[in-house]
C-alpha cells in the first residue's frame, strides 16, 4: 500500500512539474513574442517621430519659401539688368521666370558666361550680388538636405534652374576671382 501512495504522488509530482514547466514555456514564448512586439512598436514610433521632425522642418522651409526666394530674387535682378537680360513670359514664380530667362540666354548664347564674369570683375556689386546669391543658394540646398529624409525635393531643386544656375554662377564668379589671383 505504501508502495502505491508512494507511486500515486510521484505521478502527483511529476504530473505538477509537468504542468508547470508547461506554463514556464508558455508563459516566456507570450513574453518573447511581446518583447518582440512592443520592440516592434518602440521602433516605429522613433521612426514616426524622426518624420514628424523631418517634415516639420521642411513644412517650416516651406512657408518661408516665399521669402527665400523674394532674398534669391533680389540679388538676380541686378545680375540680369547688368547683363541686358529679361526674364521668360511665363506664369511661374518670379524667381524662376528670372533663372529660367538668364539659362535660355545663356544656352542661346554662351558669351553670357563672358559677359557675368567682366561684370563681376569690374563691378563690386554685381560681385557681392552674384556671392550673396551663390551662399543663400547653397543654404537653401544644405537646409532642404539636412531636413529632407527622402531628398527629393531638395534633388529637384538641384536639378532644376535653381543648381543649374549656381553652377553657371560658380563658374563665373572662379573665372573671375581666378584671373585676379593669377596677376
Amino acid at each position: 500500500m505504501n508502495f502505491l501512495l508512494i507511486s500515486i504522488w510521484f505521478t502527483i509530482l511529476t504530473v505538477i512539474c509537468l504542468v508547470s514547466m508547461l506554463t514556464i514555456i508558455i508563459v516566456n514564448r507570450r513574453n518573447s513574442t511581446l518583447l518582440k512586439d512592443v520592440s516592434y512598436v518602440h521602433d516605429m514610433i522613433i521612426k514616426i517621430q524622426n518624420t514628424l521632425k523631418n517634415k516639420s522642418a521642411t513644412n517650416a522651409v516651406a512657408e518661408h519659401a516665399e521669402v527665400i526666394y523674394q532674398d534669391l530674387l533680389q540679388n538676380l535682378i541686378p545680375i540680369l539688368a547688368t547683363l541686358d537680360i529679361m526674364p521668360r513670359n511665363t506664369s511661374e514664380h518670379p524667381l524662376w521666370r528670372t533663372l529660367g530667362g538668364l539659362l535660355d540666354e545663356y544656352a542661346k548664347n554662351p558669351f553670357v558666361m563672358e559677359k557675368l564674369r567682366r561684370a563681376i570683375k569690374l563691378d563690386t556689386n554685381v560681385k557681392r550680388n552674384v556671392s550673396n546669391y551663390m551662399s543663400r543658394a547653397e543654404k537653401l540646398l544644405e537646409n532642404l538636405n539636412a531636413t529632407e529624409p527622402d531628398g527629393i525635393l531638395a534633388t529637384t531643386f538641384l536639378n532644376g534652374l535653381l543648381g543649374q544656375s549656381l553652377t553657371f554662377f560658380t563658374q563665373a564668379y572662379q573665372l573671375a576671382t581666378t584671373e585676379d589671383d593669377i596677376k
